[in-house]
């Protein structure tokens, strides 16, 4: 699973950053290869508030890319990743990029001493009834991200892996 939020995050680096020149050259055997899929789906809306009760809503980020990342306190691999996601987020905020780790379901409380423990600076949203991963995105698995264009939260993007 840290794996899968790796390719997720090197993903985002892919929207951030114009594509250069590759050499032509073929894998090497059994390696992954994390390639972009643009997809038709308008991202959803969706708006939740924070753990001081300030709501934020998707649309609060146009002209950003935004990953959103669904994840639970008692999730080992959602524990494995967030990590990652932290560093990620603050060395590439100041170029558009924003992380938000929805929570799902779990009690305020236990939220805001997961952002102690992992000292988290990135936007912590809560989603007490599941609105995230039952209505906006439709996907129950956890940890599980997408990453959503800058160009008017429009669609959203997700990984294929070629082995």
């Amino acid at each position: 699973m840290l794996g899968a939020g790796l390719i997720l995050v090197g993903l985002a680096a892919l929207m951030l950053w114009p594509r250069p020149e590759v050499a032509a050259s073929s894998p090497t055997s059994g390696a992954s290869l994390t390639v972009p899929v643009e997809v038709d789906y308008k991202a959803p809306a969706l708006t939740l508030s924070d753990l001081n009760g300030t709501e934020y809503s998707l649309a609060d980020y146009h002209g950003r890319v935004v990953l959103v990342n669904l994840w639970a306190t008692w999730c080992p691999p959602c524990k494995a990743e967030m990590p990652t996601l932290k560093a990620y987020y603050e060395a590439h905020q100041a170029d558009g990029f924003v992380t938000i780790a929805v929570n799902d379901g779990d009690p305020a409380d236990a939220v805001a001493a997961f952002v102690q423990e992992y000292s988290l600076t990135l936007p912590v949203w809560l989603d007490p009834t599941y609105e995230a991963t039952e209505r906006a995105f439709k996907n129950r698995h956890l940890p599980s991200s997408f990453v959503i264009d800058r160009a008017s939260l429009e669609k959203y993007v997700t990984p294929l892996i070629l082995e």
